[in-house]
């Protein structure tokens, strides 16, 4: 659930200013595997829709996602008439509603270690708001302040252990969905250095509360397991390196990850996007 949003805000512009003019960028990323396309579009002076699509490829411990389109959309609410310093508002939306997924599942036993690997399908959705204060310090810095809320969701279908020489303890998962809140506390800055160089750093503290799982597994000579989830904080990052190339075009260079204990871990994903500002 945390990188498929990771990979997802990177749709909502999370490494770009937040005032600025309408714009379109195609990028691609490894580190977990993402190409797409993302912009947006002023509406009114004051309301902006930032949408993008995306086509990931990304695993984790014990897990592998091979297959899993993005898509992510949000309307941003600035305060432009309040001057250079004002408040503004997101609401917005992420949702993968298709993955091709592996998850691992090891464990020992007297005669030696078992691993099992098994197919399924899974799917993720993620709402969130946010609040925020900009300010412009210059035309050339742009600092910004927040809070977001995240309720997330991932659903994954049933399954039964994949057929292995020596599995004692087969297990069957039924269908089910976990889901997680989050609150984020965060920042940004975005510089210009010169004519031709924009440089954007980001990050928070994220806290999870009121997780749960509701993937119920049934093992042999075990019966029912009822897995749970703790709560957890982590540290968010990003940041970005714009080449402006000639007039409304831009090479960006980007990161985004997380820093923090399993089973979040340490993570990084970069990649490199050219960006058309019309």
């Amino acid at each position: 659930m945390i990188t498929n949003r990771v990979l997802g805000t990177v749709l909502l512009g999370v490494n770009e200013q937040v005032n600025c003019g309408d714009c379109v960028s195609a990028f691609g990323s490894a580190g977990s595997f993402s190409a797409g396309i993302h912009g947006r579009k002023e509406l009114t002076n004051n309301l902006s829709l930032l949408a993008g699509i995306a086509y990931t490829h990304y695993d984790g411990k014990g897990y592998e996602i091979t297959s899993a389109p993005i898509g992510a959309f949000a309307l941003r609410y600035d305060f432009t008439d309040w001057g250079s310093s004002r408040p503004f508002f997101d609401v917005g939306t992420i949702l993968t509603p298709w993955q091709k997924a592996r998850y691992t599942r090891s464990y020992d036993t007297s005669l030696g270690p078992v691993s099992v690997t098994s197919s399924t399908n899974a799917s993720n959705y993620a709402v969130y708001g946010r609040a925020g204060w900009i300010s412009r310090l210059s035309p050339r810095d742009e600092v910004a302040a927040s809070i977001e809320v995240w309720q997330l969701w991932q659903r994954v279908s049933g399954y039964t252990d994949s057929a292995v020489a020596f599995n004692p303890f087969d297990a069957t998962l039924a269908t089910g969905t976990d889901r997680a809140s989050l609150v984020k506390i965060g920042g940004q800055w975005t510089h210009l250095y010169g004519s031709n160089i924009e440089a954007n750093i980001n990050g928070g503290w994220v806290q999870s509360f009121a997780t749960h799982s509701g993937i119920v597994a049934t093992v042999t000579g075990q019966g029912m397991v009822v897995p749970t989830m703790g709560n957890q904080g982590w540290f968010e990052y990003g940041g970005r390196l714009g080449f402006r190339v000639q007039k409304g075009w831009i090479v960006d260079l980007f990161a985004n990850g997380t820093l923090g204990p399993q089973p979040v871990g340490n993570t990084i994903h970069g990649g490199v996007g050219l960006r058309i500002n019309y």
